[in-house]
């Protein structure tokens, strides 16, 4: 009998990641996706993308999707509430364990697991310490396609918003770049792979800047 599971998912590479390495393994079975959901802009928390697009990725990866709405500029307190009374509904049936897609950041790695043991949960992190280079290579490899949706200038220039992530885009990244974006450089939107059914249809939209971080409007079709 398969463990019943649930994944945080941002709708982008690391968590698609994730959920194909969860699979691979064959002992699991995805109860749901858990994803922030930012209420004033009805977008995917941080990664600006919209939520029909999100549910189109659930509906292509055949797995139910969980809403936690939060509002912008959320403080902790108020994100932890509302994730803590999402996940105690679901440990009441029996999910004793949520899947992230954090590679290397221990802090956040502790945070997770904080907080999970607090409800009697814990942890599963499929892709931990594994190499961002070949773990992007990896990713493209493997048939998913994914598009770069938020950028934080700070550290990469917005041109790069918009753009395909793929084996060109890996080698114009600037050196001090994580290959997969994981200290906040840029967030992705994948749109296929081997998780996926079918592909999910977008088309460009807007560029724009705010609070500090540029974002590509992605359009449903």
């Amino acid at each position: 009998m398969l463990e019943r599971i649930l994944l945080s998912w941002s709708g982008g590479k690391d968590s698609a990641m994730s959920m194909w390495e969860i699979q691979k393994r064959g002992k699991y079975e995805i109860g749901a996706l858990i994803t922030t959901v930012t209420e004033d802009y009805d977008r995917i928390s941080m990664h600006g993308v919209r939520r029909e697009l999100l549910e189109r990725q659930s509906e292509a990866c055949g797995v139910p999707l969980e809403k936690v709405y939060i509002p912008k500029n959320s403080s902790n307190g108020i994100y932890e509430e509302r994730m803590r009374k999402v996940l105690e509904s679901h440990h009441q049936t029996g999910v004793e364990t949520v899947v992230f897609g954090d590679i290397f950041l221990e802090d956040i790695k502790q945070y997770r697991e904080k907080n999970l043991a607090l409800l009697g949960m814990k942890g599963l992190f499929p892709i931990w310490r594994r190499n961002s280079a070949e773990l992007a290579r990896a990713f493209i490899e493997a048939g998913f396609k994914a598009v770069i949706v938020c950028v934080d200038p700070k550290h990469l220039d917005p041109s790069f918003v918009g753009e395909l992530l793929d084996a060109d885009l890996l080698q114009r990244l600037p050196p001090q770049v994580d290959p997969c974006g994981e200290n906040g450089e840029f967030h992705t939107f994948v749109f296929a792979g081997p998780i996926f059914r079918e592909e999910i249809k977008w088309t460009p939209g807007e560029v724009v800047e705010r609070e500090g971080f540029w974002y590509c409007d992605l359009l449903p079709v």
